[in-house]
């Protein structure tokens, strides 16, 4: 923003600085300042002894790989999160028919963003949100451009997730993707990394940082 001066009035002048420092400092208060959750090197904020066999850490990667069992596994946060922004990147790549299924497990009762291959509906439902109920992906919170907005399988693509009062919004590499608003799904609880149980897959995740609101 630039600002002339010379054919202001003295009034003029002290309001418009008013307004430009105002509307900085508001800027600067809207921007979200993320912390780490992942810190590259362990499992720190998460309950790893329960997913030690699943979750690895390498060259600053979360690496989750489902066991010889195919059990499946959540990688939990210690700590419990009501409304947040939480991003990341993800990156997979199918080597059996029934593809990668994981996903993001958050509030309480349980809400997921899902990634990759829906186990109940056996179709690609990355970037929407999965609710366990009767249709378990809900049309509204869809995202039915996904597959516009991510890169080639195999490359990494961010994922945005926020969740504030009762609506849940997923933005992939940028762009808003799916918004989903349901007063059901309101508890703070642990965020969970889904490797899903009956499949083989490997999912990679890095830069995980959230925030809360």
């Amino acid at each position: 923003m630039k600002l002339s001066y010379r054919a202001m009035k003295p009034r003029t002048v002290v309001l418009a600085f008013a307004l430009y420092f105002a509307a900085a400092i508001h800027g600067a208060a809207a921007a979200p300042k993320f912390v780490p959750l992942f810190n590259g090197r362990d499992l720190s904020n998460f309950k790893a002894e329960d997913s030690k066999d699943f979750w690895r850490v390498e060259n600053r990667v979360l690496i989750g790989e489902n066991n010889a069992a195919l059990k499946g596994n959540y990688l939990w946060t210690q700590k419990e999160y009501r409304d947040f922004v939480i991003e990341f990147d993800v990156r997979w790549k199918t080597t059996t028919p029934r593809g990668v299924d994981t996903g993001l497990e958050m509030r309480k009762p349980h809400i997921q963003l899902q990634l990759g291959v829906s186990g109940s509906l056996r179709v690609d439902m990355s970037g929407s949100f999965y609710t366990g109920g009767k249709p378990a992906y809900p049309e509204a919170g869809q995202a039915k451009d996904a597959k516009k907005l991510m890169k080639p399988e195999g490359e990494w693509n961010t994922f945005r997730i926020q969740a504030k009062g009762n609506t849940f919004t997923c933005w992939i590499n940028g762009t808003k993707a799916s918004e989903y608003t349901d007063p059901k799904f309101s508890g703070a609880a642990p965020l969970g990394f889904q490797i899903h149980a009956g499949a083989v897959m490997k999912c990679e995740y890095r830069n995980i940082k959230i925030v809360e609101l």
